[in-house]
């Protein structure tokens, strides 16, 4: 499911739609910083669903959350499998 996730996103992104949720936080006026405040946002907010330990916020917070961690890597240019890549290697230290 992530990989079809972060497939559609890199279409968003390279077949731009007035209508699409990432081409919007892809090409505001604030660039990079739109993404990285989207994914800020998120993490703060899946911090303070955990805390309250309510289980469907946290499922909705978390999924917003690892959305918006993806769009933030097509923004940066960064592949998922590179990040997928570090984790096995980690896992193999």
């Amino acid at each position: 499911m992530i990989e079809e996730l972060w497939e559609v996103i890199g279409e968003r992104k390279r077949n731009p739609r007035e209508d699409s949720y990432v081409f919007h936080i892809l090409s505001h006026r604030k660039g990079l910083n739109k993404s990285l405040e989207k994914l800020g946002e998120e993490c703060i907010e899946f911090i303070l669903a955990s805390k309250d330990g309510k289980k469907e916020e946290i499922i909705r917070e978390g999924a917003d959350l690892l959305f918006h961690f993806l769009v933030s890597l097509h923004a940066l240019d960064t592949e998922l499998s590179e990040i997928l890549e570090e984790l096995r290697r980690r896992r193999r230290d």
